[in-house]
């Protein structure tokens, strides 16, 4: 059973927010879906539960999405749409270290980045990323790290660490 309560919870409301509703059939289908999710799942994807459920971690992860949907892909967005109006661009692959040592915050970093246009990783190990950029402006490892995954990297430690 452990990992069932973070998993349920997770799945009931991600059920939620993607259905847009909470009539009671809505519910109820996200409360039977939560816990089937929960019980299938819960032992796999929670090592700790103590750490899933402190609330001030999720609080961290609502504060990320908030600044990820927001800021970051906002910025990336126009960067890119003036890249491309003006052909200003230099792509080519950088090495990128990271310094987070769970799957999850690795996992986290390595989709902020690919979701995030202008980059996309295509090779991730213990230590490093490799970041397909469109316009490399170094090819120092941690000046790259600093453009591309510094914000990412710290709400991931807050998260997952």
């Amino acid at each position: 059973m452990r990992g069932f309560i973070p998993t349920f919870i997770l799945a009931f409301l991600t059920y939620v927010l993607f259905t847009g509703s909470i009539r009671t059939f809505d519910l109820i289908t996200g409360l039977i879906v939560g816990i089937i999710v929960g019980l299938l799942m819960g032992n796999y994807l929670v090592k700790d539960d103590s750490k899933a459920l402190n609330p001030v971690r999720w609080l961290w992860g609502v504060v990320y999405f908030l600044w990820y949907m927001l800021v970051a892909e906002t910025r990336a967005h126009l960067d890119v749409i003036v890249r491309t109006l003006t052909g200003n661009y230099n792509p080519g692959i950088v090495k990128v270290p990271i310094d987070v040592k769970t799957d999850y915050a690795k996992t986290l970093i390595a989709t902020s980045i690919t979701n995030t246009p202008g980059t996309v990783v295509v090779d991730l190990d213990d230590k490093f990323m490799y970041v397909n950029w469109i316009n490399v402006t170094t090819t120092e490892p941690e000046e790259a790290k600093k453009v591309i995954c510094e914000d990412f990297e710290r709400y991931a430690k807050k998260i997952f660490e």
